[in-house]
């Protein structure tokens, strides 16, 4: 019988580290709906909106545009300015009115920057002025109706 105590335990080696590491970054992602979008994040709502940027975009001039796209389930889509330039970001929250815009649609907007570098515009305070012809309309309760 040996009174020698165990040996003590050595801690692990750098290159054995570096192999647990190599399988968490290896690991497969989930596909995202979102990724690859061009959508500002944090997705700015009328709730997460400053009362001053309200404040600002509500006495700001109204413009008019044509809606591009708009997705309901992700909750975002894109105006196409009738004066020409980039398309603008709109948000789901910011849609007055009973329908839910689909392309081709004309609105009215008022502009409002995205934080936090501001570099970007939303349109806030939209409301449809003229339904799309030939395409059917849905309320945001679920009824559909053809204009």
């Amino acid at each position: 019988m040996s009174s020698e105590p165990p040996p003590p335990a050595q801690p692990p080696t750098h290159q054995a580290s570096v192999g647990l590491l190599d399988t968490q970054q290896a690991r497969n992602r989930s596909p995202s709906p979102l990724r690859g979008n061009v959508v500002p994040s944090p997705l700015p709502t009328r709730r997460t909106r400053t009362f001053s940027a309200t404040v600002r975009a509500s006495q700001g001039p109204v413009y008019k545009g044509v809606c591009k796209c708009f997705c309901r389930s992700k909750g975002h889509g894109f105006i196409t300015p009738a004066d020409g330039g980039p398309d603008i970001f709109l948000h789901i929250s910011d849609v007055e009115g009973e329908y839910v815009p689909v392309e081709g649609d004309e609105v009215t907007y008022k502009m409002c920057s995205i934080p936090p570098k501001n570099e970007k515009l939303q349109a806030v305070e939209v409301v449809i002025t003229h339904l799309a012809p030939g395409t059917k309309h849905e309320t945001w309760s679920g009824h559909v109706v053809s204009s």
